[in-house]
């Protein structure tokens, strides 16, 4: 964040009279950016209970001649809306950064829009109220659903970029007052007006160096510049390596009735991105992620349980289908076992169906390539469809692996890039699982540069420190669709 350089006691009368004049010369929207987060739920809320209406009324005009039970619509629609928004709330998508990244919108509200209903389904089953609900009316509602939120994402992307971009979007009048350098005072200065504030002033401390009487002097004037405005704000731009001096100087403003913001910028802001908490009278901000809370591993723990077992009774047919079939295919036992590292470095035997002639489980084990002649002829379809995995399944019943979390390495390939690779120890902090954050984002399959391990040891780490039950949820389905695709399968 930063600004063109200012003469240290004075506003730039020119930029301030650019931005003035755009002020004046653009007709403004009624709406206010810091309200479009309200709008945008208060929109979908809207969209959700028209396409619920709109899909049961069709729906049973075709099927029965009558519209139906509205009051069955609205419950469907109240009943979706409180959890796909409140899903939407966690993950952040209705800020206005989050609205204009129209290609994690999309995939978000997909993902998210299809777990509602499927854990609606399953409820339904559950209770075994099935004969209440129209299946017809219900798919038809998440199809009119999906296409409109869809559309809705366009438009809020659309309006957006043109209110930002004519700077239309009735912002909040500030004052900008900036001690932290060329470059990110222009930074910032863009920075805000991008996001839809209206930068009245702009004022630039000289450097402590040249004295704190000047310094002292440009609070004044801003002051006396602010005083009888329609300014609502005063925000600072501060490095805080300066704070003490600046605390005294930022006192002075305590004169007007304007809240007053500071916005770190530097090395020092580096620690205002991780999540803070009150520790009796002091703030103690969490810098790493620790293992999840008991209540959240109970719950993870639950799930893998659940799921893998399911998963193995369901399966169970294929399983042994491919059981006989890689017997039959090739000489050599069904499973491969391989050691790999699991949570805190502790190793454990991962289970495969075995897709190559040999068992390579030594101090240098090669990689999976391409036309990699040890691969079986059954093998390659095994690996390109992920069948190969299913056994993992053991792994999570057991609770060495969970069904999300860094793919776990074979022991020669961990030892060789935690030498290469930065922080690549640091995957060890939870249970390795059947997929991953990486996974889902492309990187699967050898890695044969430290880059390419990098870029999945960066995906990890991510998921590690932004772990939610939403976000298992959503690499789960990814992960369907990434199996379909077989990127990097070999």
């Amino acid at each position: 964040m930063n600004f063109v350089k200012r003469d240290i006691n004075v506003v730039d009368s020119a930029v301030v009279s650019e931005l003035t004049e755009q002020s004046v010369s653009a007709q403004k929207w009624p709406i206010r950016y810091d309200s479009i987060e309200f709008i945008s739920i208060a929109a979908d809320v809207a969209v959700i209970f028209s396409a619920s209406t709109l899909a049961g009324v069709i729906y049973h005009i075709q099927a029965y001649g009558t519209p139906g039970d509205i009051v069955q619509y609205f419950g469907s629609a109240a009943l979706v809306s409180a959890l796909f928004v409140s899903l939407m709330i966690s993950r952040g998508m209705y800020k206005p950064a989050a609205l204009l990244a129209l290609r994690n919108q999309l995939r978000t509200i997909f993902l998210l829009w299809i777990a509602v209903f499927f854990l609606l389904a399953g409820t339904v089953f559950a209770l075994k109220v099935g004969t209440e609900v129209s299946r017809g009316a219900s798919l038809l509602f998440a199809a009119f659903g999906l296409t409109t939120l869809t559309v809705l994402r366009i438009f809020w992307r659309s309006i957006l970029t043109k209110g930002m971009t004519n700077r239309r979007l009735s912002g909040r009048r500030i004052v900008l007052i900036t001690d932290c350098g060329h470059r990110a005072e222009t930074d910032l200065a863009q920075t805000l007006t991008s996001l839809g504030f209206r930068l009245e002033r702009h004022f630039t401390l000289p450097p402590p160096e040249r004295g704190g009487r000047r310094r002292a002097d440009v609070i004044s004037t801003a002051i006396e510049c602010v005083r009888g405005s329609e300014v609502e704000e005063i925000i600072v731009g501060a490095d805080l390596k300066h704070w003490t001096e600046l605390r005294r100087l930022i006192a002075k403003l305590r004169i007007l009735p304007f809240p007053v913001n500071v916005i770190p910028v530097g090395t020092a802001s580096e620690i205002f991105n991780h999540p803070s908490h009150g520790l009796g009278n002091s703030v103690c901000v969490e810098v790493q992620r620790g293992p999840l809370t008991p209540m959240e591993y109970a719950a993870k723990r639950c799930i893998d349980v659940v799921a893998a077992g399911a998963g193995l009774l369901v399966l169970f047919p294929l399983l042994a289908v491919v059981a006989i079939t890689i017997k039959l295919d090739s000489p050599g036992p069904v499973l491969f076992r391989q050691r790999r590292c699991g949570f805190n470095g502790r190793c454990f035997q991962i289970y495969k169906f075995r897709t190559m002639s040999v068992l390579e489980d030594g101090p240098t084990i090669a990689q999976a390539q391409c036309s990699d002649s040890r691969v079986t002829p059954l093998g390659k379809w095994l690996r390109r469809t992920s069948i190969d995995e299913l056994p993992q399944l053991l792994n999570v019943l057991e609770g060495s692996m969970s069904l999300v979390g860094p793919r776990p390495h074979a022991l020669a390939h961990d030892t060789h890039f935690d030498k290469v690779v930065r922080n690549y120890a640091f995957r060890h902090r939870v249970k390795p699982g059947l997929t991953g954050w990486a996974q889902v984002n492309g990187c699967r399959g050898p890695t044969p540069t430290p880059e390419d391990i990098e870029r999945r040891v960066e995906h990890d780490l991510w998921y590690i420190d932004n772990w939610s039950f939403g976000l298992d949820l959503a690499i789960l389905l990814q992960t369907i669709v990434e199996v379909m695709r077989s990127r990097n399968a070999y």
